[in-house]
């Protein structure tokens, strides 16, 4: 974090992060955007998902903006398949495919980019997971969908969490925290306030699928501390950062 601080500082962070484990990969492409390239929220009553920041961040992975497919991100926990190019899949907050390069988008303000990549069967997913899909999940769904859909077995898959909420700076009231497991919840400082480790979770959720520890990789940056990235917790303008992931 102190790294990325002082490039932001310098004006050298870069208009996509990524994993490095995941970007050593050649049938890979992936990358977690900053506000470098504007936010990556759809433009109200806009016809198309494909915003002009959204089509930037294709063309830094070089995938054509036409081939990139948004989930609607509604904070549940529905898994789809997609085969072919189209705009937003609705009511889903998490994609799969086996289709080189098509690209896979979901958009974020402090919730986790959730990605998968099965390097045998040739396949990846992608899910939005805050607390509701989280608390839903959302990951192992993911898990489930790759393993039904192209055969996927969970200890083959590479798993990346992306930038999101740390679990120091996200405070949840009892009810929120009431659906985790006692491990990810610790009290607050703040009376009748927990802090909530969404990233602990989602890992953990991995590796119940199946999915082994040594194949999860985390990235550090947490949205609220990163004027970088986009956080509804810190600023509520409605600016969002976005995943997007494709086989190459």
């Amino acid at each position: 974090m102190r790294r990325l601080s002082t490039e932001l500082a310098s004006g050298q962070v870069p208009a996509v992060l990524q994993l490095p484990p995941l970007a050593a990969i050649a049938g890979l492409k992936h990358g977690f955007s900053t506000l470098t390239l504007g936010s990556m929220a759809r433009i109200v009553g806009g016809a198309d998902s494909r915003t002009p920041a959204r089509r930037a961040l294709a063309e830094e992975l070089t995938l054509p903006p036409e081939n990139v497919v948004t989930a609607g991100a509604v904070h549940g926990s529905r898994v789809a398949r997609v085969d072919e190019p189209q705009d937003l899949v609705p009511q889903t907050d998490g994609l799969v495919t086996d289709r080189v390069g098509l690209g896979l988008l979901v958009t974020a303000a402090d919730c986790y980019p959730v990605l998968l990549f099965d390097p045998v069967r040739r396949a990846v997913g992608l899910a939005h997971a805050g607390w509701r899909g989280t608390a839903a999940g959302i990951a192992a769904k993911v898990v489930g969908t790759l393993a039904l859909h192209f055969g996927s077995r969970p200890a083959d898959l590479l798993a990346g969490l992306g930038p999101g909420i740390c679990g120091r700076c996200y405070q949840v009231p009892p009810e929120v925290a009431a659906h985790f497991e006692r491990r990810f919840v610790r009290p607050a400082a703040t009376p009748s306030r927990f802090q909530l480790d969404l990233r602990a979770a989602n890992r953990r959720h991995l590796e119940r699928a199946g999915v082994l520890p040594n194949q999860v990789f985390e990235h550090p940056a947490c949205t609220y501390e990163s004027s970088f990235l986009a956080s509804h917790r810190r600023r509520p303008d409605g600016s969002r950062c976005a995943c997007l992931v494709a086989l190459a």
